[in-house]
């Protein structure tokens, strides 16, 4: 897809939904150690989720000092309700203790740093550079930006490195900072999994999926 074609996509998509002012994250936080914690405990499940469990848990233990010194069982009871909860509660712990021993109790400003911490990965880390630090080296991929980003033409890869490196070669970097967000709630209200809405979709005339699914002779 050619850049022009696909920044006038996103155009549309974000003018759809910029109806939300302020920060454009779905996990509210008020420190970087906080967006971590809470980005990484977002992983496979919902942001309500995860927006029922961080005040009592942040409530408990509020600094990575803090953190560090939790007992499992009790990071684990505070977060029973999500997904992967055990393996989760292994994580933020040894990544608060990370934070301590190797960063002064900071979270790092750059992705080299973050990818070392336990359960970090580069959606995670980009997510906490853009909305913590207002960093943007990259594109945070979920399973809403790769499904968005495959129907409508913007990637054809499969794996969300890959996905992110089409992301990134086909938009400039003043738009990375917004991909996620603005895909995201497309992927939530129209291009969902199961039943995409594309007779209400405004970006349907130049989507990828609309025209092999709807219009199959269309050329």
């Amino acid at each position: 897809m050619l850049r022009s074609k696909a920044l006038a996509i996103f155009r549309t998509l974000s003018g759809r939904y910029d109806d939300t002012p302020g920060p454009r994250h779905f996990i509210p936080f008020s420190s970087p150690f906080q967006a971590l914690i809470g980005t990484m405990l977002s992983a496979q499940t919902t942001d309500r989720a995860v927006n029922g469990i961080v005040e009592d848990l942040f409530s408990a233990y509020p600094t990575p000092e803090a953190l560090a010194g939790a007992p499992v069982g009790d990071l684990e009871n505070r977060i029973r309700s999500i997904g992967l909860y055990r393996t989760k509660a292994r994580n933020i712990r040894a990544t608060a203790w990370k934070l301590v021993e190797e960063y002064g109790g900071e979270v790092p400003r750059t992705m080299e740093e973050l990818i070392t911490l336990p359960g970090v990965g580069r959606k995670t880390a980009n997510i906490v550079l853009s909305h913590a630090f207002g960093i943007d080296t990259g594109i945070a991929v979920d399973t809403h930006v790769a499904r968005v980003s495959r129907r409508i033409g913007f990637t054809g890869e499969i794996s969300a490195d890959a996905i992110e490196q089409d992301l990134m070669a086909l938009f400039p970097a003043e738009c990375w900072g917004d991909i996620n967000y603005v895909l995201i709630r497309h992927g939530r209200a129209i291009c969902r999994a199961r039943k995409p809405r594309c007779p209400e979709c405004p970006v349907r005339e130049d989507c990828r999926y609309y025209h092999e699914t709807f219009q199959p002779d269309s050329g």
